[in-house]
Parts: structure tokens; sequence; C-alpha cells
């Protein structure tokens, strides 16, 4: 459902008693955690139990399952995802007693008011970014506020107010929400044509992207690779941009990137930088990428290279970005939320340093009936680098069935070495007679798949059991 931004956003000690329709999501389980910092009552609810329900649950926020007008009997604000439908009964009941309803923007906007907004948008690698730079900036001394889309290993949590004036937060682009933060500072990590469903078309797409540089007062770090970003640097004129990436050209330059194992090794260096080696303790050269972009954005805020690359080591990963999830039988699973094939090419190429000379056996499922019909073909072609790939059935979201876009498409483009898995929760059952000891397991997609990687693991230490 699509809410206005309201005319005016209030800080959050003005909203009252706040409730969060789909609190078990990144953005708003984030949200929710920033605003009872604040000191605000917060309550929420969710279609389903979940672990995030737990973890806020712990922190002291009421958080109910299933959807009841009933819940905002003693509310004054209620904040939504843009996932809920318009005859959801909460939505109902807030727009007939007219309470303040706002969009998520402005829930998280409410809670940023007065700090230093730095943003980081793009289609892939905004989480990992984020993280990265709350990493970079606590190592060099500071204490940033973060808004993150994923729970972080090593800050225990996706959302927390520091005492420093910085607040570091993601930024997405999926519903325009990134137009409304007005950042001081910003990154774009790449513009690679995703949530048509939204914008219409390609070129509207990378408009909205050009839209966001001019709502950022300072500066903006973006890709020096990306043929995205080279675009939008082509189209805005400003001495506000700044690059990062292994071209030659880059402001902020990496070199001799190498991957072994579950590390990433490269240099950087800047016009005041010497080549500086940085070592990361997360695979693949998509997250040297990241690092690099984070590293600018620093350079611009006044921070110390050699802090930021020493937080920067402390970095290990987000929950569902390449997250190990166990071994059982001499099987390793990995789980990450890659759904593009951008994202899917990056992951594998990844898993596969992982992997070493093992097999890689890949599970896949499409998000989105939108996003597989546009690229259904080529998150086949990415996929079949694996050795073995199962593909679930399709994840609709917040979209209907369509008899004609199917995870049929992605097995075909897959070729030989791909098959249909059915039901994601029959997946774990079809994979147990195919894995064997050695492989590397990698389950892929923003949907719920991630419940086949632990299943599987139950299921392998069931059967070494017997």
């Amino acid at each position: 459902m699509r809410i206005d931004l309201p005319s005016e956003v209030l800080p959050a000690d003005r909203l009252g008693r706040v409730h969060l329709i789909g609190i078990g999501g990144a953005g708003l389980s984030a949200i929710a955690l920033l605003l009872q910092e604040a000191g605000v009552d917060v309550t929420g609810s969710d279609g389903k139990e979940s672990a995030v329900l737990g973890r806020l649950r712990a922190a002291g926020i009421t958080c109910h399952v299933g959807h009841d007008a009933a819940y905002l009997a003693d509310r004054d604000t209620v904040i939504a995802s843009t996932a809920v439908p318009e005859d959801n009964p909460e939505i109902v009941e807030a727009q007939r007693r007219g309470l303040r309803l706002w969009p998520r923007s402005a829930g998280l906007m409410s809670t940023m008011l007065g700090d230093r907004r730095i943003a980081i948008a793009g289609t892939h690698g905004k989480t990992t970014t984020t993280a990265m730079l709350t990493f970079a900036l606590r190592g060099a001394g500071a204490d940033p506020s973060f808004a993150i889309g994923a729970e972080v290993a090593g800050l225990g949590t996706n959302a927390r107010r520091g005492a420093g004036p910085e607040f570091v937060v993601e930024a997405d682009e999926s519903d325009g929400a990134f137009l409304h933060y007005r950042p001081h500072a910003a990154v774009i990590t790449n513009i690679d044509a995703d949530h048509l469903d939204t914008w219409g078309t390609v070129d509207a797409y990378e408009q909205a992207f050009a839209e966001f540089t001019g709502t950022v007062e300072e500066v903006v770090a973006i890709s020096a690779d990306d043929p995205g970003c080279r675009r939008l640097r082509e189209s805005v004129d400003s001495p506000r941009l700044v690059t990062a990436g292994f071209a030659d050209d880059a402001d902020v330059r990496g070199q001799d990137v190498e991957v072994v194992g579950s590390t990433t090794r490269f240099t950087v260096s800047a016009s005041n930088w010497p080549p500086t080696e940085v070592v990361l303790a997360v695979p693949g050269r998509h997250y040297a990428a990241d690092a690099l972009l984070a590293l600018a954005i620093g350079r611009e805020l006044g921070h110390d290279l050699i802090g930021m690359i020493e937080g920067l080591s402390a970095y290990t990963g987000a929950a569902r970005r390449m997250e190990p999830k166990g071994e059982a039988a001499g099987v390793r699973v990995v789980d990450s939320y890659a759904h593009h094939p951008t994202e899917i090419a990056a992951d594998l190429a990844a898993a596969r340093a992982l992997a070493g000379g093992d097999r890689l056996v890949v599970v896949f499922q499409p998000h989105l009936v939108s996003r597989t019909r546009l690229f259904g073909a080529r998150m086949g072609q990415e996929l079949a680098a694996a050795d073995l790939v199962v593909v679930a059935d399709l994840y609709l979201a917040r979209e209907a069935a369509d008899p004609d876009v199917t995870s049929a498409l992605v097995v075909e483009a897959a070729g030989a070495h791909a098959v249909a898995g059915g039901p994601v929760q029959d997946v774990p059952g079809f994979l147990l007679p195919l894995v064997r000891s050695g492989d590397l397991v990698l389950t892929l997609g923003a949907g719920d798949v991630t419940t086949v990687g632990p299943a599987l693991l139950e299921l392998l230490r069931d059967s070494g059991d017997e």
C-alpha cells in the first residue's frame, strides 16, 4: 500500500504512542528499536512469528502475531510497511479514527532529525556497505547511530543510537523512500535496473538516482566501475561526486584483489593516501568494492584511514549476506539474500572460493513475478556456474501469480545441471539424497528459502544418527 509522506515529519518525541504494522521486517524493526531508544512507547504487529519478533520482545517492545484493529486502541501514530495491503484491519482502523498514518520513510526520518545523515543507496550491496561504514567509523573513533537492513554480527542488532552526530542509514530505492532523507552525505554502490514494478522503466529507475544526488547536501561517493554510476556521473554535473573502485581514474582506488577462502585482501590508495593493505573477513571482490566506497565517504567526512581499515577488519558479515549456517555430515551450508542476476553472479564467485575444489550446490528461490519475468533467463544463466542447481517455486510476495512466469524460466536457462525443487518446504527432503560430504550448499533468494539450510542440516544430522 502506498502511504503519502506527511507535509511535516515530526521528531520521535512528538509522535505519542506508536504502532508499527509489519514490525518483523528489516526496515520497521530498525525503526522500532530507534523509537524505543528515544523513549517512545512502541508496539507492533506482523503476519507471522519470527526470530526478529523475539529480539524485539527481548528489548521490551510488545509484538503481536496477526493483525487486529484492537491493537490500535491507545495508539497515536501508525507506521506501515509498503508491503501491507490497504484492507489490513489496522490500516482500516487507523484511517477510520484519523490517526497519524505514516510510511516507513517518514518513521525512519523522525528518528534521524538533527543528525548528520549518511545515506547508503544502490541496487546491490546497500546492507553490506552500510554495515561496513558503521564499522569503519567506529574503528576511526566515532560512535555513529545506524539503521541497517539486516542483523549484523559484531553489532548485535540492525539499529542503534550512538553518541556521535553521524547517522549511517541504508536508503532503499524500491519504493522511493531514499528520496525523502535529505542526507548530508551519501553513497551509491551501483545502479542496475530493478524494482521496475515501482519505477516502470530503466530510464525512470536511473533518473531516480540522479534525483537522489540532488537531495544530498554535501558529497556523494559513487562506484567508479559500475556502468550505471558512470552514466550518472556523465549526466550530473557536480563537483560533489567522488568515485571509488578498481578503475584507473577512481578517486579512491583499489588494486591487487585476492580472495582466498573466507578472506579478501586488496590495497587502497588516493591522492593523500599511500597504497595501504585492507584485509576483510568476508569473501568476494564485490565486498572489496563495498569497502572502497565506505572508505571513500569516510575520507570525505575527515576520518582516519588506518582507523577505518582496522574497523573494517572487524566486519564479519550480516545476516543473509553469505552467512554460514552450519555443517553436518561434511556438508557446509551458506545463506544469502541475492535475488538479482548481478548479486547471484557475485555470490557464486565468492562461494567458489569457499568451496575450493569441492562441489557447489545452489538452491535458488526466484522472488517476485515482475523480477522473474524480466530477469528469469539471466538468473538461470548466472546459476549455471554451479555444479548443481535446485530451483524452488517462485516466491510471490506482494504480487499475484502469473501462470506464464514460474521458476521453470530459471530452470530452463540454468541448463543440464538444474532441476525444479518444488515448494520451498519440500526442498530439504529433495536435497538430502543429492548432497554428499564435501559439498558447499548455497541458498539464495529474498524469500523464505533461508529456511532450507537449517532444515537440510537437521536432516543430515538425523540421517547420520541412524
